[in-house]
């Protein structure tokens, strides 16, 4: 069926966003590589075909960040640059896709928490961090997804952590608390409630 459709760019990203989702909440550990990287093939195929894609960018960036997730720390420095050029593209093409704003979010809080080493790497083989990589920058990105998408459980949660890694708990409570009070509606709301769980259990 790919392969039929391999010109429609339609089709291609939503596979590339079916294979990141179902890779990441169904699929036992040892296969969930090979979904994310054919998740990656489907989206730099939907982005040859349609450049001006938005979405196309934004789940090429999508599989991008959970390849990162089982990556060495030299392809998860590689990875993140390309990750925020595809991720500022499809804002750019789209600055109302609150999912790209939440990978935004969380690559300002991945780079924000590199390592000596890592942040080593990233100055030393790729020239330095892109414009961004600080929490108070996923502060933002967060907040700009919850403006978009209110009802999306996720976005709190993840603003939540991010003030928790920032050692802000009052915060990180508020938002924790304020995101239990959504109905969950897919599988990311179901996830971030027992995360919102869990980290209100460790702010107690």
């Amino acid at each position: 069926m790919v392969k039929s459709d391999s010109n429609n760019y339609n089709y291609l990203q939503y596979a590339s966003y079916c294979y990141s989702k179902y890779g990441f909440f169904y699929v036992p550990e040892s296969e969930k590589m090979n979904y994310y990287k054919t998740a990656e093939f489907l989206a730099k195929k939907a982005i040859k075909v349609n450049e001006a894609s938005a979405d196309a960018h934004y789940v090429y960036a999508m599989a991008l960040g959970r390849i990162n997730e089982n990556a060495s720390s030299k392809q998860k420095v590689a990875n993140s640059k390309l990750i925020k050029t595809q991720v500022d593209r499809a804002i750019a093409l789209n600055p109302k896709l609150a999912g790209a704003y939440h990978i935004l979010g969380r690559w300002n809080r991945t780079i924000a928490g590199f390592n000596a080493i890592e942040k080593a790497m990233i100055n030393s083989f790729f020239g330095g961090v892109p414009c961004g990589g600080t929490y108070d920058d996923a502060v933002k990105s967060f907040m700009t997804a919850i403006s978009i998408e209110p009802k999306y459980m996720s976005h709190q949660y993840e603003l939540a952590k991010t003030y928790y890694d920032m050692d802000k708990k009052v915060e990180a409570k508020l938002w924790a608390q304020k995101a239990l009070t959504i109905v969950p509606s897919n599988d990311d709301d179901v996830k971030a409630k027992k995360d919102c769980e869990a980290l209100l259990k460790k702010l107690q």
